[in-house]
């Protein structure tokens, strides 16, 4: 699942891997969640500001659904830019 959104000026674009484990390999089935990956461009552009960012729930779990994972991606990218970029 991947989804592009517009926010202040800078393209924030999240997708969703499947049955990572968080901490880099395949997960147990018990494990299995999502995460979501980040990447922040200027708005219109194909080049990303820094290197796609990885994330998951606190304390290193992964998010239980792919609604979950792309909302959190989103809520993160947000706040990156929201700290970084704005004036």
């Amino acid at each position: 699942m991947n989804c592009t959104y517009q926010y202040q000026g800078f393209d924030i674009e999240v997708s969703v891997e499947a049955g990572v484990n968080w901490r880099g390999g395949r997960a147990a089935s018990e494990e299995v969640g999502y995460v979501a990956v980040v990447r922040i461009c200027k708005a219109g552009s194909a080049v990303a500001i820094f290197s796609p960012l990885r994330f998951g729930e606190a304390q290193g779990k992964p998010f239980p659904s792919e609604a979950d994972a792309l909302m959190g991606g989103y809520s993160a990218g947000r706040r990156i830019v929201d700290d970084l970029f704005d004036s």
